[in-house]
């Protein structure tokens, strides 16, 4: 139904394990003197309300509840979780699910077809700034019948609706513990997933152990999983070079990925494992701003970044330079910013300007989070900070905030222009483009183009198989690069490095790049 090859290509490459040589480690014990297993990683939950976040919380949220669709390692489509569900029509736009039996969230109470209903109910209700809610888009209404079916009646065919369900923003909460129209603010987390949230320290640790009542798809190979959150991915590398962590996940720099390749004394008991990766970098610009309120200005900039010279500088071949918002492997990429700009070129950027009427160099400030995809972050702006004054036509300022601050600041509309990261909700064209468009999106920047929005994106919606909808994204990332109001910079691999001594690095990774903690486990436990 969807586009499958990046996905097998993924898989390859997850099975490919670079075996650094060496002896085991261990870290952390329990109670009864049990190896706990340790994940590091930069990518620190935003909050622990799924109605709340669409960004890597969904990470936690994975690991600690359920939904009624999820994809199981090695899966391309959603397979069933908490529930089995289908299309009960013939044109999309009614979909059934039936609940499995016997489910019970962790304080006991029962996970029935009404709790489903608050779940998403909720998400629509609070509508939370850079929350979730436009996923839901297409849904009209959702229907209960008895304990256990729930029936979501959509506005229009939607083949994408599946897919929404199974990601980790429709996380299913018990509604005694989760207000209809409040986000939970008690700093805890209540689910029916694989495990059970013990305790919680914000930006410094989640202890994950084993829920004893669960019911779902993961075979939990281990009993307790602790993350630990860093600010700086340097401070990680070297928590697992002095065994105080296991995994690493998310936030390795190119330098820190180059340092542990290859058969060296320092990476001794080590292995690092390679993931194609779907996710991406782009640069957003608020059209609402003066400073880039102009179409010249955004065009200037897309003609003078060079893609190449940034991708080899700071990510030493991590990563590849891309052109379009839909990366390669997905269907529907193109390289529509260089067949629109070509090589860099100051003079035509210079041109750009002059024909519009703007006087230069143009003032430009551009913000970044300082945490949220690990510490080349930083070298990268200062890279592209170092081209655009190079051409003599812009005169940049940086500032770097922690993700949360950063967060708050980008959703009051705040900065003019802005970094960020996606990976995606699932892999298909129209994720790497509705949730940027539209009065409402993720990134709290309104962009109005209703050819895509009420035109390209309804009809793709229409058809299942995904691989005849690509001239529609086509034609949207045109209309993309018309606008520049997202500038697409560069397209990721993901690296795990490990203790030798853990397995499973190379099926811990959903179609969604989110870790499923359950898959590790230590060699010296089989």
């Amino acid at each position: 139904m969807f586009n499958r090859t990046s996905l097998r290509q993924a898989t390859v490459a997850l099975a490919s394990m670079s075996l650094l040589a060496g002896c085991g480690l261990f870290s952390g014990e329990d109670a009864d003197g049990e190896k706990k297993i340790v994940v590091g990683t930069t990518s620190a939950p935003s909050t622990l309300d799924p109605a709340a976040a669409w960004d890597g919380s969904w990470e936690l949220y994975r690991n600690v509840f359920q939904t009624l669709l999820a994809f199981p390692t090695g899966s391309a489509t959603p397979q069933p979780d908490a529930a089995d569900c289908k299309f009960t029509d013939t044109v999309s736009k009614v979909y059934e699910c039936r609940l499995k039996d016997g489910l019970e969230f962790s304080d006991g109470t029962r996970l029935d077809a009404a709790a489903v209903k608050h779940s998403i109910d909720r998400i629509r209700k609070i509508n939370a700034k850079g929350g979730p809610g436009p996923l839901l888009g297409s849904l009209d209404r959702i229907a209960v019948g008895g304990d256990s079916t729930v029936t979501f009646h959509l506005k229009e065919p939607d083949a994408t609706f599946p897919y929404i369900l199974a990601t980790p923003a429709m996380s299913i909460v018990p509604p005694g513990k989760y207000p209809a129209g409040a986000l939970r603010e008690d700093g805890r987390l209540t689910g029916s997933g694989p495990y059970v949230l013990d305790s919680y320290q914000e930006g410094t640790e989640a202890v994950l152990t084993r829920n004893p009542t669960y019911k779902g798809f993961a075979d939990r190979k281990n009993d307790a999983v602790t993350i630990r959150y860093f600010s700086e991915s340097e401070a990680m590398v070297a928590a697992l070079h002095d065994k105080k962590i296991d995994v690493t996940y998310r936030g390795l720099t190119a330098e820190e990925v180059v340092g542990l390749q290859g058969d060296k004394p320092e990476n001794e008991g080590l292995q690092l494992v390679e993931s194609t990766g779907a996710d991406i970098r782009y640069l957003v610009f608020n059209a609402q701003d003066p400073s880039v309120s102009k179409l010249a200005v955004r065009q200037a900039v897309a003609q003078v970044v060079d893609r190449d010279a940034l991708v080899a500088k700071v990510y030493q071949g991590t990563a590849e330079p891309l052109y379009s918002m839909v990366p390669k492997g997905i269907a529907g990429h193109t390289t529509a910013y260089f067949d629109r700009y070509g090589e860099p070129n100051a003079e035509k950027a210079r041109t750009l300007l002059e024909e519009a009427g703007v006087d230069g160099p143009v003032a430009l400030t551009l913000w970044y989070t300082t945490d949220r995809y690990g510490s080349a972050t930083k070298a990268e702006f200062e890279e592209l900070k170092r081209q655009l004054e190079a051409s003599g036509l812009f005169k940049v300022t940086l500032n770097g905030k922690p993700w949360k601050d950063f967060q708050s600041g980008y959703q009051k509309g705040q900065y003019p222009a802005f970094g960020r990261g996606w990976f995606p909700d699932f892999p298909d064209p129209d994720n790497f483009i509705a949730p940027f468009v539209g009065k409402e999106n993720v990134l709290s920047t309104p962009y109005v183009r209703p050819e895509i929005t009420d035109q390209l994106l309804p009809r793709s919606r229409k058809v299942s198989d995904r691989g005849a909808v690509t001239g529609d994204f086509e034609r949207a990332q045109e209309l993309l690069v018309d606008d520049v109001r997202l500038l697409p910079l560069w397209q990721g691999k993901l690296h795990i490095a490990s203790s030798e001594e853990i397995a499973g690095g190379e099926r811990a990774l959903d179609p969604q790049t989110v870790m499923q903690m359950w898959e590790l486990q230590r060699k010296t436990s089989w």
